[in-house]
């Protein structure tokens, strides 16, 4: 998604359809709910992470009773746990009631206190205080969710009851792991960072390894790994089989388990672009657990892939209701508006996203991307400064490149906005230090250090000849080694560009949009059409005609024209 944002798509159609997308605030039903983040009150305030998934564990189990309304955790874990205004955050969440809890735990006994509140009256329709052993925590997390059904009076299917009163597993301790490498995969998915998603992983597969039956650990398992994959450092098609074997196992053990069709659709997506396949998954999802917004918000993002954009937007109206303080999603929709060149409305949505969460890095790159194209590129600059955070440098040790993978984008392939902006402003002593010296990019390949110090000096007009060389040799034998990848094509492109190999270069860059057509993605597919130089290897030019004469003038003055007159329109 990152590496999207920094795409410059062509792809035109479809702008009405976004443009005259209206939105709406839904009315407030009495059976909706937000649980609010429980408590900490152990003495050991490592346990964050057990009272996280207490709280997650309950809202897991109410999302299957399609007869309520349950918000995201994404959403309520932005307020306190007892929020001063609780009637303004129930308005701002779209719900009357409001769960409030508190988690202490000691050794093997755990206490959970429970309130549900009636928000527009702040009065109290029920509590309880639970003082169990560890052991029988599953049980508790069951009775609330029974509780607070039957207290907003719910109807309930037998499937939805006997969901609301399963136990995931037998073993306490698998159940801890577990937690633990939930609260990790947060973590990755908010900063996504190798040693993060690797001690999630760890977690989950020492979960197995307790009670090697726990289908929700193996789902879990899978889906760390294809997050990793998708946004981190690309994996093997050995690696996915492997991932796959996960799903398999976890749909075995539990054949109507949300988690597990949830990982399976994003086998489908992130794993191999298979839409349809992904889309039936996520109705199952849907169908098990109507209240689950990331299955809703995945329906969006995959029909925006297919250039259904209208759908998209819709999809991503419905995922709102259920995340309405989730910024992803409004910087989601700020994508598709900078793929479709529509800068107003890329920033409107940017805005919105940012009003939520002021480093929402996707939302601050749609709109850097917004100002540059429209010639504002002190507006870019600022826009880029504002963030507390550093935005991700992209393929810094594989950041964005598999998500990305195709995404033949002169942006990414020297490391993302902050070196972009360097480039773009000529400032290209800044743009080869900024890879020296930024602390973020310490865990870059070596291979992706030169290829983007070449990238650079190409467009510098340098000479950039022995570094090529040595990223050449490098590039080449990963290729040799992982043929489908499509982000090493460009940076190989680029490599060979500086060496003088023209032909190479424009050879590898139809492969790249051979390989990521349109049609198998509208936002990337779109960016991977326009080749090294404008119009080599898109639509319309017929595969029979000869190539235009590709120059090295040529490449700088598109992407790096004088400063009087800025263009930043069309990336490699």
């Amino acid at each position: 998604m990152m590496a999207a944002a920094l795409s410059v798509g062509l792809f035109l159609i479809g702008r009405s359809a976004l443009r005259n997308q209206q939105s709406g605030q839904a009315e407030i039903t009495n059976k909706s709910i937000a649980i609010l983040p429980f408590e900490n009150l152990s003495e050991e305030k490592a346990n964050a992470y057990f009272a996280e998934g207490i709280q997650d564990e309950i809202l897991t189990k109410l999302a299957v009773v399609r007869d309520l309304k349950v918000i995201s955790r994404t959403s309520t874990a932005k307020y306190q746990s007892k929020p001063d205004n609780l009637k303004a955050v129930a308005k701002e969440l779209g719900v009357s009631t409001v769960l409030e809890g508190a988690v202490q735990r000691a050794g093997d006994k755990v206490r959970v206190n429970v309130q549900l509140i009636d928000a527009r009256t702040d009065s109290h329709l029920w509590a309880k205080t639970y003082d169990r052993d560890f052991k029988d925590v599953f049980a508790v997390e069951s009775e609330v969710a029974q509780e607070i059904t039957e207290t907003l009076q719910a109807k309930r299917s037998s499937s939805e009851s006997h969901a609301l009163a399963s136990v995931p597993t037998q073993d306490p301790q698998a159940y801890d792991l577990f937690l633990q490498g939930e609260f990790q995969l947060r973590a990755a998915e908010s900063a996504p960072l190798a040693e993060t998603y690797a001690r999630a992983e760890a977690l989950y597969r020492q979960a197995i390894m307790r009670d090697p039956k726990f289908a929700q650990a193996y789902a879990a398992l899978a889906y760390c790994s294809l997050s990793s994959h998708w946004f981190l450092s690309r994996r093997t098609p050995a690696q996915l089989d492997e991932v796959k074997s996960l799903v398999d196992r976890a749909l075995e053990l539990a054949p109507d388990s949300p988690e597990a069709h949830l990982s399976l659709a994003i086998f489908h997506y992130w794993g191999y672009r298979q839409y349809d396949a992904a889309l039936a998954e996520l109705d199952r999802v849907l169908n098990l657990q109507p209240n689950n917004a990331k299955a809703q918000q995945y329906r969006s993002w995959i029909h925006r892939r297919q250039g259904k954009w209208e759908q998209s937007l819709t999809e991503a109206k419905l995922a709102q209701e259920l995340d309405p303080r989730d910024g992803q999603i409004p910087a989601n929709n700020a994508l598709g508006y900078v793929t479709l060149r529509e800068w107003n409305e890329a920033e409107r949505y940017a805005s919105r996203a940012l009003a939520i969460d002021p480093n929402n890095f996707l939302a601050i790159a749609a709109q850097i991307n917004a100002r540059l194209n429209s010639g504002d590129i002190e507006g870019a600059w600022q826009a880029l400064h504002t963030t507390r955070i550093p935005l991700p440098v992209l393929g810094a040790g594989g950041v964005g490149t598999a998500g990305a993978a195709g995404s033949a984008n002169v942006s990414v392939v020297i490391g993302g906005f902050p070196v972009y902006l360097y480039v773009i402003a000529r400032r290209f002593a800044d743009a080869l230090t900024f890879w020296d010296t930024a602390p973020e990019i310490k865990s870059a390949p070596h291979s992706r250090r030169l290829s983007a110090r070449v990238a650079i000096q190409v467009l510098a007009g340098q000479d950039a000849k022995a570094e090529a060389e040595e990223a050449r040799v490098l590039l080449e034998k990963q290729l040799s080694e992982r043929p489908d990848d499509l982000f090493g094509r460009t940076e190989l492109a680029w490599v060979y560009l500086a060496l003088g190999r023209k032909a190479d270069a424009l050879r590898l860059s139809r492969e790249v949009a051979d390989l990521l057509p349109i049609e198998m993605d509208a936002i990337l597919g779109a960016t991977a059409q326009i080749g090294l130089n404008r119009g080599l290897v898109g639509p319309t030019r017929a595969r029979d005609e000869p190539a235009p004469t590709l120059t090295l003038d040529s490449v700088r003055h598109l992407y790096c024209p004088p400063k009087d007159r800025p263009s930043v329109g069309s990336d490699p």
